[in-house]
This record gives C-alpha cells, sequence and structure tokens, in this order.
C-alpha cells in the first residue's frame, strides 16, 4: 500500500502562501504517520507585459485578503515594483528542478521562493534570483542552474500544469490524499488548520486499518 499528499501549489499565489503554515504542520502530521508529501506546481499567471499601477492595487488587495484571513505578512512597498511581470512559469519550474535533484529540498525552496517575494519583494520570476534561493536551501548552484534550464524541467513543469488541469483544479491552495492511486480532496482553497487536521487524521486512520 502506498500513500502520499499531493499538494498542488503556485509559489507565486498569495493564498498558497497564507496556507504554508497549515501545510507545514498537516505534513508533519502525515510524516508521522509514514505519509510523504509529493509537491505538485499548478502555473497561476502567465502574463508577458509589466505591471501597470492598476493591477499592482487589485492583485495587493488579494493580499490583503489574504493577511487578514491567515495572519501571514506582505510587503506592500517592496512588493512587485515597477516593471514587474507577472509571470509564475519560472517559480514553478525552480521547484521541479529542485525535486529532480533533491526531493527534500523542494518545500524549503517553496518557503523560500514565498518569502522572498511576498516579504523582501524580490523578483522570483528572475532566473539568478531563483539559483540564488535554490542555493540557500542547500543546492549547489550550478547543478541547480543546469537542470533548472534543462528540456527534461521544463517538460515536466508542463506535465504538472496538465495534471492539475486535467484533474479540474482551478485554484490553489489544493491537497490531496492519494492511497494506492485513488485521490481524496482534503481542500480546494485556503482552510485552517483546526479544520483540516481531523479530515488528515481520519483519513490516515482509515490507512492504518486498511
Amino acid at each position: 500500500m502506498t500513500a502520499r499528499l499531493v499538494y498542488v501549489m503556485d509559489p507565486m499565489c498569495s493564498w498558497c502562501w497564507g496556507f504554508a503554515p497549515v501545510l507545514d504542520a498537516l505534513a508533519r502530521q502525515a510524516e508521522a504517520a509514514g505519509v510523504g508529501l509529493h509537491l505538485v506546481v499548478g502555473g497561476l499567471r502567465s502574463e508577458h507585459s509589466p505591471m501597470d499601477a492598476a493591477g499592482r492595487e487589485r492583485i495587493q488587495s488579494y493580499w490583503r485578503a489574504v493577511e487578514q484571513a491567515t495572519g501571514q505578512r506582505f510587503d506592500y512597498q517592496a512588493g512587485m515594483p515597477a516593471g514587474f511581470v507577472y509571470d509564475t512559469e519560472r517559480a514553478c519550474r525552480a521547484l521541479v528542478a529542485a525535486r529532480l535533484l533533491d526531493v527534500a529540498a523542494v518545500l524549503p525552496l517553496a518557503h523560500g521562493i514565498q518569502q522572498a517575494f511576498y516579504l523582501q519583494g524580490s523578483d522570483t520570476g528572475s532566473a539568478p534570483v531563483l539559483v540564488d534561493l535554490a542555493e540557500g536551501v542547500g543546492l549547489a548552484r550550478d547543478a541547480f542552474a543546469e537542470r533548472f534550464d534543462s528540456l527534461e524541467a521544463l517538460e515536466q513543469t508542463r506535465a504538472d500544469f496538465a495534471w492539475a488541469q486535467n484533474l479540474g483544479i482551478a485554484g490553489f491552495p489544493t491537497l490531496l490524499a492519494e492511497r494506492d492511486g485513488q485521490l481524496a480532496l482534503l481542500t480546494n482553497g485556503y482552510q485552517p488548520l483546526e479544520r483540516l487536521s481531523p479530515l488528515l487524521a481520519r483519513w490516515l486512520e482509515q490507512g492504518a486499518h486498511a
């Protein structure tokens, strides 16, 4: 019997940033029962032009809603500076590259990208920024940069996007519990830990008695 949590997210999705502490707690709860976490990138936005002032204000209104609901902080002054292009493909591909190199580095890198984007105003669509962040979680710069630029990482990123779309997952964060190929939805969208932890506990208990 195989079991895992499947976390579908985008590191530049504000609700995923809000969900980060909840996800960490759920991952620890699952790990204590011998169940690991697999991260799938969803591909939130693919813009090609710099964001204008109206777009920045609209996005930051979402950030305020996330902050109010979850308590996660944002740097509104530094976030999305002039010239920022809101394309999340590279940030997603960075997580796939990390997954190809060291699965244990994926979640730390996701958190690193989130912190850089939401708390430091970094352009996490920039390859050099992503290489720095990957090095910060223990991945070798050259190995990461090579894998990030590889056709394999590009194809697996697109495969992740397609997998989420084929399941009809349109919003992030989405957390699934998978046992022997069967998927159960724990949440589509943000939910607090006190609501999700009992759901996960029941699913883990069912597996223990299977």
